[in-house]
């Protein structure tokens, strides 16, 4: 009686049903049919594509910042503008470093034939200036955004197509247990295994994707405030040098 309990053991889970194919990553996907297939390869380009613009833009912030304290304290240490200017014009790929120099080039065509002795000249001239830095902060900050619409569309796209891979997988279960009449776990597993390892896909590609995206906005933000706060600071030097030359007149 016991030799024939091992025997009865192994029919009753043949009668059950079982699966001995591969559920291992690798193994889900090449079992998955041509839809699953597409949405798990999208996905993956996805969450690599958003890995390499997070690297890129978390590389080019750390150096931004750096490259801007650096400028700053060449700024503020005294040195003439318009030899600050000689020197840096050359290295305007920058953003601030650019926003100097089209707040300078403004400024010195400007002055070309003198300082404007009227007050509207002089007004003018400021607001001129401002708006160059203005408009060079618009463009370079457009330019730093580039990559951050992707890391967006990734995040609030990417849970949905997992979830048509889902709706898919769990589709091709049914149609599986219409097909053998069984609704055993050796024909349910597969589609479902297939359907949660697309919703897997989709979050591993969203939530790193939405992380990023706030975190960078948020980056970006604070650069493009310092960049404004700077073209106020500029604006100012230039306003007090012209109210400088100003008095020096109205005294002689």
């Amino acid at each position: 009686m016991d030799e024939e309990f091992p025997d009865r053991v192994v029919e009753a889970i043949d009668l059950g049903g079982s699966f001995h194919g591969d559920l291992s990553m690798w193994g889900l996907f090449m079992q998955a049919d041509l839809i699953v297939k597409a949405v798990m390869i999208m996905l993956v380009i996805a969450s690599v594509w958003s890995w390499a613009i997070v690297i890129e833009k978390r590389a080019t912030l750390r150096s931004l910042y750096r490259r801007a304290a650096r400028f700053e304290d060449a700024f503020w240490s005294g040195e003439p503008l318009d030899k600050l200017y000689q020197r840096v014009k050359k290295s305007q790929d920058d953003p601030m470093l650019a926003v100097f120099a089209s707040g300078m080039e403004e400024w010195q065509a400007g002055v070309e034939g003198g300082l404007p002795s009227k007050e509207s000249l002089q007004a003018g001239l400021r607001q001129r200036v401002e708006r160059a830095m203005s408009v060079t902060i618009g463009k370079e900050v457009g330019r730093l955004e580039r990559g951050m619409t992707f890391l967006a569309s990734v995040g609030s796209t990417a849970p949905f197509i997992g979830l048509f891979g889902t709706v898919w997988g769990i589709m091709n279960s049914f149609a599986a247990i219409a097909k053998t009449n069984n609704t055993s776990l050796a024909v349910v597993a597969p589609g479902i295994a297939e359907a949660l390892f697309a919703t897997a896909l989709g979050l591993v590609a969203a939530i790193p994707a939405v992380i990023a995206f706030n975190i960078f906005s948020n980056e970006l933000n604070r650069y493009a405030d310092r960049l404004e706060t700077f073209t106020s600071e500029f604006s100012t030097i230039l306003s007090r040098h012209l109210d400088r030359q100003e008095s020096t007149k109205t005294a002689a």
